[in-house]
């Protein structure tokens, strides 16, 4: 009996991990919290006019909330069409710079992220071998970002869902009852 919990915890551990995104040092201004400054630099991005280097800053954040939401506790309090945005805007995103099916969360952040600095430093754009199904088309891409619709609403959403968690949280109400107990969040 004594090794049952041992055997159970085993048996998770050998499950395979969903996939991450790290963020480079420079992702995000100084904070103590990278996905509240995450879901407010990509919405902020994508829902104003902004410079290419940002919009493609703000696709790169949109790779690493997609990751998260599937395992960060702190999306519990979400609603779940948060995390379905999310994924919308991801492919959305996958789809208009040409990314090749498959690529793992991680290369494409790093990819978008490194376009990004590429382009505030005036450098040409580094495209990394496989990642994206045709070269030409998605270095113009990344020059000059298309409109994006999905991740834009995805973004907006994300951030609706934060001020409201955080105003519950303000406020007393919402999950945990009075002051703001709760599960965690951004």
């Amino acid at each position: 009996m004594a090794l049952l919990p041992v055997l159970l915890l085993a048996g998770c551990a050998t499950g395979e991990l969903p996939p991450s995104v790290r963020l480079p040092p420079d992702a995000l201004q100084a904070t103590s919290d990278p996905m509240r400054a995450a879901i407010l630099a990509s919405a902020y991005a994508l829902g104003a006019p902004a410079s290419p280097s940002a919009k493609l800053r703000a696709a790169a954040l949109v790779e690493f909330m997609a990751a998260d939401y599937r395992w960060g506790v702190r999306w519990s309090e979400y609603t779940p069409t948060t995390g379905l945005a999310l994924d919308a805007a991801r492919d959305e995103i996958r789809r208009s710079f040409g990314v090749a099916p498959g690529a793992s969360p991680q290369a494409v952040a790093d990819g978008l992220f490194g376009a990004s600095r590429a382009l505030e430093r005036g450098n040409e754009i580094f495209l990394p071998p496989g990642l994206f199904i045709e070269p030409a088309q998605s270095l113009a891409r990344l020059a000059t970002p298309p409109d994006l619709p999905v991740a834009r609403d995805a973004t907006a959403l994300a951030e609706r869902e934060l001020y409201r968690i955080e105003s519950e949280r303000q406020s007393g109400g919402g999950p945990g009852g009075s002051g703001g107990g709760g599960g965690a969040h951004p």
